[in-house]
């Protein structure tokens, strides 16, 4: 058992008060370490190291060829700890070693394209009238809050983190207190690879202490979130008091469009991949499958016999397919919207119920859950339900196809699956989502922009955009001819 600490200016610290948060194997239910549960008074000590990292320029004042060094060495680090750092990762959030060490690599691969894209050209040049010559110019936005879920612990911290270094930020930087493990070693990391002080801050505890107070403190001029729409929607709120910059990344609740005329097989192959990755706990996920009524009947029934073989257990197991959830509070949420679709008359094909047998009952299992015969009002067609439960609904259309698929307050990702080109790239486009596929589904790039529509969120992770996000753009006019402008007679 690990018990672990905050990394505030340089040092490792308890919680002011002392006080400790168990963390649990999902797996099994166990305690596998324990958490400072940060207090206001430690976010505020993060904050102002931060604060003076930055106006001191340890960070932003340096080279953008040295920041990118930096960069390199902690991607590098992340190979190194490749093995640890998945096994923690199942440990942490319960994911197979499989997902975890996808994303271990996704987070060096993160780390070394911001390296590289930092010390690319920049800014522009423009002709205006002489003497006047004109440019633009981007700098960091200065001390940025970053708040990540416990879907990704290790990835997400790394989509927020790189980019706002890459840019001369400096960050306080608050996991999820539900699996707060792999984000401490990745702040193991950053010592070890020399960050300069009060550069990279580390502050756990729960979202309305720590996570209000970076959202409100009026030494944050940034605040970036990934999680529920409810949480970003406060956080919104919160940070209007001092107009802090905002990026939020949120709920979904994604159609994934079957036409008759897509490969059978690899529509129903990337649908189930699209809903039970990650146990369904991904803000993409494809959970809502809308199937051509030629096809569906066939659809549900391959899609069901599929379902039922997915092979539930811990992540360590190399035989899982699929892990557990991550706590026993959002076990029972899943559950309770199961009860709540059947309440509605939604009829359950597969899955629904907890997974007990196998030694599995200490842990937080549940069946990979179908719904069929939904309607398009009902809680579970219209709500983030984030677990891997699925509703299949029947079109006859094109049209009705995009009328349901845009049908929810949500608009992060979608996908098409149709070997008729047109039609799909027709769809698509007419998609309210700002992350779609055709053909495909889940696959995602360092180097192309994440987020979406609607209630999903404002902003965008990863790409060129995501480092933009991390930016403030300067206009500087450069007076070639210093002489008096003579615009008062006298």
């Amino acid at each position: 058992m690990v018990n672990l600490k905050m990394f505030i200016d340089g040092e490792w610290k308890d919680a002011e008060n002392q006080e400790t948060r168990p963390v649990f194997n999902p797996a099994s239910g166990e305690v596998i370490s324990y958490a400072p549960e940060g207090t206001r008074a430690d976010a505020r000590a993060a904050i102002y190291a931060a604060r003076r990292a930055f106006e001191e320029g340890v960070w932003s004042g340096i080279s953008a060829q040295e920041r990118s060094s930096y960069l390199l060495k902690i991607a590098d680090k992340i190979d190194e700890y490749a093995d640890e750092l998945t096994h923690l990762e199942t440990m942490d959030n319960g994911k197979p070693l499989r997902e975890a060490g996808f994303d271990v690599g996704d987070a060096a691969a993160c780390f070394r394209y911001y390296a590289g894209l930092i010390t690319k050209p920049d800014g522009q040049t423009y002709h205006v009238a002489d003497p006047i010559q004109a440019m633009v110019v981007r700098e960091p936005v200065g001390v940025c809050g970053l708040i990540v879920p416990w879907n990704y612990p290790l990835l997400m911290s790394v989509w927020k983190i790189a980019p706002a270094l890459a840019a001369g930020n400096t960050i306080v930087f608050k996991p999820s207190e539900v699996t707060p493990v792999t984000p401490k070693k990745l702040f193991e990391i950053f010592e070890e690879v020399g960050l300069p002080k009060g550069v990279a801050n580390l502050v756990m505890g729960a979202g309305a202490v720590v996570g209000n107070e970076i959202a409100s403190h009026t030494e944050v001029d940034m605040i970036s979130f990934t999680g529920g729409t409810k949480t970003g929607k406060h956080i919104m709120k919160t940070a209007a008091d001092t107009m802090k910059k905002v990026s939020l990344e949120l709920g979904g609740k994604s159609p994934n469009i079957i036409f008759a005329d897509a490969d059978f097989e690899t529509a129903v192959d990337y649908a189930l991949f699209g809903i039970y990755a990650g146990s369904g706990q991904v803000c993409s996920a494809g959970s809502r499958i809308l199937v051509e009524e030629s096809i569906y009947d066939q659809f549900v029934q391959r899609f069901v016999e599929r379902a039922k073989q997915i092979q539930v257990g811990p992540g360590d197991d190399p035989a899982t397919e699929m892990g557990p959830l991550v706590s026993q509070e959002h076990l029972e949420k899943i559950l309770s919207y199961i009860e709540i679709g059947k309440e509605e008359g939604a009829i359950v094909a597969c899955g629904g119920k907890r997974v007990v047998a196998n030694g599995l009952e200490k842990g937080y299992f549940i069946e990979p859950t179908v719904f069929v015969d939904v309607t398009q009002e009902m809680r579970i067609v219209q709500e983030e339900i984030f677990g891997p439960v699925v509703v299949i609904q029947k079109f006859k259309d094109e049209a009705e196809a995009i009328k349901l698929a845009n049908g929810t307050v949500y608009g992060l990702a979608g996908g098409v699956f149709s070997n008729n080109g047109a039609k799909a790239l027709r769809v698509i486009k007419k998609l309210r989502a700002g992350i779609t596929w055709v053909n495909s589904y889940h696959p995602t790039y360092n180097e192309a922009p994440w987020g979406g529509y609607k209630q999903s969120g404002i902003g965008r992770s990863l790409g060129t955009f995501g480092l933009e996000e991390f930016q403030e753009i300067k206009q500087i006019n450069i007076n070639l001819q210093v002489e008096p402008i003579g615009w008062f007679s006298n």
